[in-house]
């Protein structure tokens, strides 16, 4: 299963070690799942993990962990279509890295992509909902 993790749920993941977003997180650690990511996600996941706010709640290591574990393993999708449907510009990245990767699904928590339920053929869900769903087809 192909997955478009936003930058939201791959942090929560690193900052609530008991959420559905680190479960999903873990999930991709064990290969059952495969993330897609663009260049700019990751700059912007290094860029982001070193804000003072983020930094409080964040240990740079286990953020370096991650920036360096998307770059060695997560599908790196290079050449993204252009997309203008999100509610919230700062979204259409994340429909055009799901489109040009072929994603089942785009996990987010912002509400804006959430209302769109789905961007061809990809639906876009809630970390939980996609937990849950991973879990039922893994039993």
């Amino acid at each position: 299963m192909r997955l478009v993790l936003d930058t939201n749920v791959l942090l929560g993941a690193l900052m609530s070690p008991a959420s559905p977003s680190a479960g999903i997180l873990a999930l991709w650690r064990d290969r059952k799942v495969a993330v897609l990511i663009a260049a700019g996600q990751i700059d912007q996941i290094a860029r982001v993990t070193r804000y003072p706010r983020i930094r409080a709640r964040l240990h740079p290591a286990l953020a370096g962990r991650l920036v360096s574990r998307l770059r060695d393993v997560a599908i790196v999708v290079e050449t993204l279509p252009t997309v203008d449907r999100s509610p919230d510009p700062d979204g259409n990245y994340l429909l055009a890295l799901a489109e040009a990767g072929a994603a089942q699904f785009l996990v987010t928590g912002d509400k804006p992509l959430l209302g769109l339920k789905r961007h061809k053929s990809t639906r876009i869900v809630k970390p939980a909902a996609q937990l849950e769903s991973l879990k039922e087809g893994n039993e």
